[in-house]
């Protein structure tokens, strides 16, 4: 008759316990990455009891035997924010304190004060760091990206693709250096009878600073045009140099034939940069946007150059592999990053830390990192929240569960009471 009364005070104990569970479980419905926990009861070792028909057992009650996360997938939030992460499938985010690392399913990160990308709790967010280049290491670290700058580029070569008057009227050329300027360095006020067409391009030297060249195309012999490239003189005299020449060479029917582009010309932008600047001007010699020359108005289809100054991050986005790619102000783009994600062969068995954190444990054996969509590990879906996996029906069903239980182990011990006390009222 005693074994009743801590048999119920077990089965009390128990439905307390998966109470508690439950109510944690419905207190984190709307927190963000959230994994509701379950309660396993075992019972507890039976005592023989030995009679005329052999030996039996009667149970001595429950205990819990774990209390365990549910890594199911939540449903999914839009946000507006492109630092707001998901992972769609399995897989945690790994931040650090700096000494230790730590791994959770709540993706509401932002930046810092020193750029980097941080957790609610200042947590830095881990991943594979990249160069000055723009390549992904194999290296993982603190992901930051504020900082992060473009480096500037100088110009080595321009395409130019155009059409050149076939009717244009032959000027004689002038020799190097000295195509024709006036008193105050300009070509002669732009006087067209010194050329017969121009065009400008910015071209930039080995710091990032931009420098306009004017091409002026003066036609020198019948499907012969010699190519004049002036720029701002950064010296005393003259305001405008004449630097270097080029050949263009067409054929009967107009197409270009040669062009010399194997020759550079050399720019001088003064003594605080590369000097001298080699570039090499093509018009696409043998390509589909080779220039021509027709008779039809002079006229610039195409033109470009591969230099650019510095820039400073504009913008990023996040794709689903976990890049982090960045536009910088002078509109290059560039990887800064990629965010790395770990997973457990048994993620069950990992400690719950609080905030939404989660730690390595014996139980869950060691993480594996990755880039995400690789080796098991679910995508990254960006300006997205993985919301509380809590099913409310379901834990309220559990609620009503528990309650009922613990009332019934309630009845039994106040059963088992007045069992005892018609017990006791037999002497009297």
């Amino acid at each position: 008759m005693m074994t009743s009364l801590f048999s119920a005070v077990s089965g009390m104990n128990a439905n307390g316990t998966s109470l508690s569970v439950i109510g944690d479980n419905i207190a984190n419905m709307n927190t963000v990455g959230f994994k509701s926990s379950r309660v396993a009861f075992g019972d507890v070792l039976s005592q023989s009891v030995t009679g005329a028909s052999g030996s039996s057992q009667i149970g001595r009650g429950v205990l819990v035997e774990s209390v365990s996360p549910l890594f199911t997938q939540g449903s999914f939030e839009t946000s507006a924010s492109g630092l707001d992460l998901a992972v769609d499938g399995e897989g945690f985010f790994m931040v650090s304190d700096g000494a230790a690392r730590f791994y959770t399913r709540a993706g509401e990160f932002s930046l810092d004060k020193n750029g980097n990308v941080v957790n609610p709790d200042g947590l830095v967010v881990q991943g594979y760091l990249a160069d000055a280049t723009g390549n992904i290491t194999g290296s993982t670290g603190d992901i930051q990206v504020a900082t992060r700058q473009s480096q500037a580029n100088v110009t080595s070569s321009a395409d130019i693709t155009l059409n050149l008057d076939a009717t244009a009227a032959i000027i004689p050329a002038a020799g190097p250096g000295s195509f024709t300027l006036d008193g105050n360095g300009d070509l002669t006020n732009n006087d067209p009878a010194n050329f017969n067409f121009s065009t400008s391009i910015n071209v930039f030297d080995s710091q990032g600073g931009g420098h306009p060249v004017t091409a002026y195309f003066v036609k020198t012999a019948a499907n012969t045009w010699t190519v004049h490239y002036v720029q701002a003189n950064p010296g005393a005299g003259q305001p405008l140099l004449d630097v270097g020449q080029q050949v263009l060479t067409f054929n009967a029917n107009g197409s270009l034939v040669a062009d010399n582009s194997g020759v550079p010309i050399n720019f001088n932008f003064g003594a605080a940069v590369v000097t001298p600047q080699p570039i090499n001007f093509r018009y696409g010699v043998g390509t589909a946007d080779a220039s021509t020359q027709f008779a039809s108005d002079n006229a610039v289809m195409k033109l470009g150059q591969n230099g650019y100054s510095s820039g400073s991050l504009k913008s990023m986005s996040i794709s689903q592999d976990g890049l982090i790619t960045g536009v910088f102000t002078n509109g290059q783009t560039r990887s800064i990053g990629q965010v790395a994600l770990a997973r457990f062969a048994s993620p069950s068995g990992l400690n719950k830390l609080g905030r939404n954190l989660f730690g390595e444990s014996f139980a869950s054996g060691q993480p594996v990192v990755g880039q995400a969509g690789t080796s098991g590990l679910g995508k990254v879906l960006s300006n997205s929240l993985e919301l509380s996996n809590v099913d409310l029906a379901e834990e309220f069903v559990k609620m009503i569960t528990a309650q009922r239980g613990f009332q019934a182990n309630s009845r039994v011990i106040t059963t088992t009471d007045n069992m005892m006390q018609e017990l006791v009222n037999l002497i009297r």
